[in-house]
């Protein structure tokens, strides 16, 4: 090996050994990149690749999609499109199996068609809801899920960004041009079907029971809240239990109003008719949900006669202080919005259910407001007399329903364009983007935070590394230690391949692994003769499935916190789905694809 290849080894061991010590990927991959391409500058060496070399990953097609594809999965959700999706396929299950099966099968679809990374933070509110409306342990519903995203993902170019990232090194690397959209399919199906077998099977076996120390009961604070059912809107005619008013998670539906007649002591039978006035009493977090809910409006006209569109609204909560102007009067009478252009649209004092309309609710000190306002209401209250307490609910902007087809229809034409090679992946997600944001179904800043920018940040520092792997003759070196290893037979040497890129995956991340393994792959079939396919489906799925560490795939790391997971749950639960999966690729990779 020449000192080029050393250097860059110990470069390359130096930000793994930092990746698993859990040290920021950014920071670490940055930091691999900068030493080399201030030892290339110093040096003046051919072997080690040029500034420009080591940063053009970040300009690389694939790199792009991802973050495209980011803002198109973000109008889904501002719009409620995803409730139109998974509504009627959720359901109220009962039992652990029916929920998984529901949850499970529309997450692995849907993840072929879109990437699963903004897929699972899409579905997490989802989720999250389902554990909390079917009383079942979060734990064994966050980690399921989030591996059948992952499985589904391996079936199209789309599903995952590592296989948009091996594509986009097959296009730069290889004289075999761009892959198709479903050329994964045909291994991808056969892998997510027995990986979905798995996790049903042994989820319950193998996952803990984590339920929250604290139930959403134990908040002191039960608001009282007013919605109407909008006027031809999709809950007319439906009971009070089709139309899912029954079971929201710490929310009670108190009574009707119906053309003045009230009815307390609601029956789940009850069919909702068009213009019932609905107050609920419960946690902010039910109420904020409610509000979400296809075919529920606020009660109060008021809500349509602030100046800010909707979509440039939020929900903030704030306390009402002695000195606040409508203190002793009603809502209405103190004409409340008029004073802090801001609409209340729940009321909560303590636990006490406080009865008839919110507008009549005379306000006391002490008293919690749920407020429809546009964000610069913080600004000017926070420090403020009116109230003691001010803060915004986070992710409370109203959807925008009427564009939930606007959404739908993008997303299909994404695909539709990709699958049939109208157009190629960057082109159809560029447009798709446009699309959403022209049409308003996210506003320019929401789809900026929607982009998961240190995702994109490890991809193109994963590129400049990758890039010195191949340049060095380290990834030469390593394909011939593999050759070696394995015996020069092609199958042995794909199974070595899977193996050293799964491992890389666990320890680093999965789109530095794939970028990573790639030229060593890539060597290796050349020295062998042989084609290089079988390496490329098979890089796709070992990068993809990290199960076993919260690390081994982006995803893993954002349903840790929601299902209370510990690093050993990962461990028992994800290294017998790696080696299932293995053996599956493996097996079946090279009768698809021969050698």
């Amino acid at each position: 090996m020449t000192w080029e290849a050393w250097f860059t080894s110990v470069v390359v061991i130096g930000v793994l050994f930092g990746l698993i010590r859990n040290f920021s990927p950014v920071a670490v991959l940055f930091g691999g990149l900068a030493v080399l391409m201030t030892a290339g500058a110093l040096t003046g060496s051919e072997r080690l690749p040029s500034a420009t070399a080591l940063v053009a990953g970040f300009g690389n097609p694939a790199l792009i999609t991802v973050g495209l594809l980011f803002i198109v999965a973000a109008g889904l959700v501002h719009t409620g499109a995803m409730t139109l999706i998974t509504e009627p396929i959720l359901g109220r299950p009962k039992r652990l199996l029916s929920a998984q099966t529901r949850l499970l099968l529309p997450a692995c679809g849907l993840s072929v068609f879109t990437n699963n990374t903004p897929m699972v933070a899409m579905f997490l509110p989802v989720v999250d809801d389902l554990a909390r409306r079917s009383h079942l342990p979060p734990s064994r519903l966050f980690l399921p899920f989030n591996h059948a995203t992952i499985l589904g993902g391996l079936c199209s170019l789309l599903g995952t960004s590592t296989n948009l990232v091996v594509n986009g090194l097959v296009q730069h690397q290889t004289d075999l041009g761009s892959l198709n959209l479903f050329d994964p399919v045909w291994v991808g199906v056969p892998v997510a079907l027995v990986g979905l077998g798995y996790i049903l099977v042994m989820s319950p076996r193998l996952l803990p029971d984590n339920r929250a120390a604290i139930s959403v009961d134990d908040d002191p604070r039960r608001y009282t809240a007013e919605v109407t059912v909008e006027p031809g809107g999709p809950l007319v005619g439906r009971t009070i239990e089709k139309a899912g008013l029954r079971h929201l998670p710490g929310l009670f539906l108190a009574e009707i109003d119906r053309d003045g007649q009230v009815l307390s002591a609601v029956a789940p039978t009850e069919v909702l008719h068009s213009g019932d006035r609905l107050v609920f009493a419960g946690v902010v977090d039910s109420v904020v949900d409610l509000y979400r809910i296809r075919g529920i409006q606020p009660a109060t006209d008021q809500v349509f006669k602030l100046g800010a569109p909707r979509s440039q609204r939020c929900l903030v909560e704030a306390v009402v202080s002695n000195d606040c102007a409508v203190t002793g009067t009603s809502i209405r009478e103190g004409r409340f919005r008029t004073k802090y252009d801001a609409v209340v649209i729940a009321v909560a004092r303590g636990r006490h259910h406080l009865g008839g309309k919110i507008g009549d609710i005379v306000l006391q000190p002490g008293d919690t407001l749920l407020l429809e306002t546009h964000p610069s209401f913080l600004e000017r209250q926070r420090n403020a007399r009116d109230f003691f307490l001010v803060s915004r609910v986070e992710n409370s902007t109203p959807r925008r329903h009427h564009k939930a087809f606007i959404a739908l229809a993008t997303l299909a034409g994404m695909v539709l364009l990709a699958a049939t090679g109208v157009l190629d992946m960057l082109n159809a997600a560029l447009l798709a983007a446009g699309v959403i944001v022209v049409t308003g179904c996210v506003t320019g800043g929401e789809a900026r935070r929607s982009v998961d920018w240190p995702v994109l940040l490890v991809i193109g520092a994963a590129f400049g590394i990758g890039k010195a792997l191949e340049t060095s003759g380290t990834a030469a070196v390593v394909a011939n230690g593999l050759i070696d290893f394995a015996g020069a037979e092609p199958w042995l040497v794909l199974f070595a391949v899977y193996a050293v890129t799964m491992l890389a995956t666990e320890l680093i991340t999965n789109n530095a692994a794939a970028v990573l393994v790639f030229p060593i792959a890539l060597a290796a079939a050349s020295a062998l003769g042989v084609s290089f396919m079988p390496f490329i489906i098979v890089i796709m799925i070992a990068a993809s499935c990290g199960f076993a560490t919260p690390f081994g795939y982006q995803t893993n790391m954002m349903v840790y916190g929601p299902g209370g997971y510990r690093f050993a749950d990962y461990l028992r639960f994800g290294l017998p789905l790696n080696l299932l999966v293995m053996a599956v690729a493996v097996a079946l990779t090279p009768l698809v694809w021969p050698f």
